[in-house]
């Protein structure tokens, strides 16, 4: 099964889904991994039962590429970096960075009408630069355009972090293997990126309530300051990382389902005209971009950004009907979830009407799970969804982007699900 999960993670998932039922036990290596694909026990295990587990498979072992950031780390060290980051992504002031998020996509959709002339342009890779954009302007007060190798450099990361998963840790880090060269080239960078980026800011946080400003004034009062400037150093490559990769996942996905259904298409540039005529979006027409937002969710249900949220028990527990041992790995997938037949008609269809307010009531609260669930939600999900909505939106008013012809489009998951060998599509002006 170990050699499955390798080659096939998502399909392994699924078949299991399809196979077992709402709870399955599955061996992966000298372990046992309990996949539980039900709202009920979604619930129990990330929400009710919180306590009880921790990060578990996948997680644990990226630590070893990411270190103790945000998303890896636990206990009492999750809680105060939680504490430390929390402000920076309150409703108010995200809502104050919507001209930011519109500035960086109008600078993308002119980045685009150039590019296209071109050829084909990669839309992941555009996609990176433009929520690399948006991440250091709303939540870093800093530009991030001239670090040009930092979406390779997380390539490189998110690779290793995937390799360490399938070989459960087994493979020391110094085997000089490619892509554990790469993987240590690309770290260095990122340290010294990171690096580059405390030494501007040290000294010029007062008044301040960017992340970066809270994180350098949060390990001011370590006792040792190597161990500060390690926390410092791995809460920000986490959050350049876990930041601009699941946003620039989704607006990826978006613009090749939008592609394949045309109807789709034309309704949101219809509702871009309406809402936004020539201008750029402001924070009050979030609320008016109904239509783009519904699509956005429905690209999330079928190819969730975040499409595993594992665990690990700390004492048994029961589940539904369930028995889980102490030390268990626990998964729930978004991916499997998000295509149950039993809250999903059609499941495998793409139908943003699914989101539509009349359509929504009676589904389960856990039957949809982008962000996750109970105290490890997604910190990010008010900024992610505004940027998501704006860009899709302003890109469908200016451009048609279109896939090139005999491209295949598989999802690939990694810390979050890409598209694999990129999306290659031409640009036409509509303006």
């Amino acid at each position: 099964m170990l050699v499955v999960m390798a080659r096939d993670r998502l399909g392994m998932l699924t078949s299991a889904a399809a196979r077992y039922g709402d709870a399955a036990r599955l061996p992966v290596g000298h372990k046992q991994l309990y996949l539980f694909n039900h709202p009920d026990y979604a619930k129990h295990v990330l929400a009710d039962n919180a306590a009880n587990y921790q990060k578990g498979i996948g997680l644990v072992h990226a630590r070893r590429a990411l270190g103790d950031g945000l998303l890896t780390s636990e206990g009492d060290l999750w809680r105060k970096q939680r504490r430390v980051i929390q402000p920076a992504f309150q409703s108010r002031r995200i809502a104050a960075q919507a001209g930011a998020v519109a500035q960086e996509g109008a600078a993308l959709v002119e980045r685009l009408l150039v590019q296209g002339r071109r050829g084909p342009v990669d839309v992941p890779t555009e996609m990176t630069g433009l929520t690399l954009g948006v991440l250091g302007r709303t939540l870093l007060d800093t530009d991030l355009s001239r670090m040009a190798t930092i979406g390779g450099d997380f390539a490189a990361v998110q690779d290793q972090a995937m390799f360490e998963l399938e070989t459960l840790s087994a493979v020391p880090t110094w085997i000089p293997l490619p892509r554990q060269m790469r993987f240590r080239a690309a770290r260095r960078r990122l340290q010294r990126i990171v690096d580059q980026l405390v030494v501007e800011r040290t000294g010029h946080t007062a008044n301040r309530d960017d992340v970066l400003s809270r994180l350098i004034l949060s390990v001011d009062g370590e006792d040792d300051p190597r161990v500060g400037r390690q926390r410092l150093r791995d809460e920000l490559v986490t959050l350049l990382l876990a930041g601009h990769e699941t946003t620039a996942s989704t607006l990826s996905w978006s613009l090749y389902l939008v592609d394949r259904h045309p109807e789709v298409r034309e309704k949101l540039r219809s509702e871009a005209l309406e809402v936004l005529g020539s201008g750029l979006p402001t924070f009050d027409d979030l609320a008016r971009l109904r239509y783009t937002s519904m699509v956005i969710e429905e690209v999330m249900r079928l190819y969730p950004p975040v499409w595993l949220l594992p665990r690990r028990s700390l004492a048994p527990d029961r589940v539904g009907d369930y028995h889980v041992p102490a030390g268990a790995d626990v998964v729930v997938s978004p991916f499997t979830l998000h295509r149950h037949p039993a809250f999903w008609t059609d499941p495998d269809r793409f139908d943003p009407d699914r989101f539509a307010p009349s359509a929504t009531s009676g589904r389960p609260r856990y039957a949809y799970l982008p962000f996750g669930a109970g105290p490890r939600f997604c910190i990010g999900n008010h900024l992610g969804l505004m940027e998501a909505v704006f860009v899709l939106a302003m890109l469908m008013r200016d451009l048609r982007l279109t896939k090139v012809a005999g491209h295949a489009v598989q999802p690939e998951p990694m810390l979050s699900l890409r598209i694999k060998g990129g999306l290659p599509m031409m640009v036409t002006p509509l303006r």
